[in-house]
């Protein structure tokens, strides 16, 4: 499978003996930990598993019709 960069923004808040993480541009990517290491670790493995998911639902659903797939870029300013 060819592999493909992404870059996403992760948000990281103390809140007393918890530090939350969760990322900006995907809604249900978010954790916790008990150090910024655990949380930005655990971040990591939450966005792997809600990309994965979601490519395996949206592929179950797209292999009953013909669509047209390409990259798109988007350059934010």
């Amino acid at each position: 499978m060819k592999q493909v960069k992404q870059q996403f923004t992760a948000v990281y808040l103390k809140r007393k003996d918890w530090i939350l993480g969760w990322v900006e541009e995907i809604p249900g990517v978010n954790t916790q930990g008990k150090t910024l290491e655990e949380t930005k670790e655990n971040l990591q493995e939450a966005l792997k598993l809600i990309l994965k998911t979601n490519r395996e639902l949206l592929n179950k659903e797209l292999n009953k019709v013909k669509v047209i797939r390409e990259p798109i870029l988007m350059v934010a300013r």
